[in-house]
């Protein structure tokens, strides 16, 4: 194992970890855009500047920059899987609230009525 992808491993287990911390908070939803907006950079460079990323990718020890871009695209989509994971399971607890208040609203206005 190339030591970009232990650093690459131990860089998604850290930023899973703290944006499950932190989700609900400012701080993590503008580190998610300014994620968003690097990778968004670095795709349109990648598609303009091929050789630059073949050499970076050298750099770390991956032989293609095909294969760095293929790490990232991996890492940006367990990333994004887990947070829409995340955002659905609050949204069906916040629902399930609401269907229990409203029930039991329900039910005391039909206790209420002679």
């Amino acid at each position: 194992m190339i030591w970009f992808q232990i650093l690459a491993i131990l860089g998604i287990v850290t930023l899973v970890g703290f944006f499950i911390v932190n989700r609900g908070t400012a701080r993590a939803s503008a580190g998610v855009k300014l994620l968003f907006v690097a990778f968004v950079v670095f795709g349109v460079y990648a598609m303009l500047r091929q050789d630059d990323v073949t050499w970076v990718a050298n750099k770390l020890g991956i032989q293609r920059g095909l294969d760095l871009v293929l790490f990232l695209l991996v890492i940006a989509f367990a990333f994004t899987t887990i947070s829409t994971y995340l955002r659905f399971r609050e949204l069906e607890i916040k629902y399930a609230r609401l269907a229990r208040a409203i029930a039991l609203q329900a039910a005391e206005q039909e206790n209420r009525e002679p």
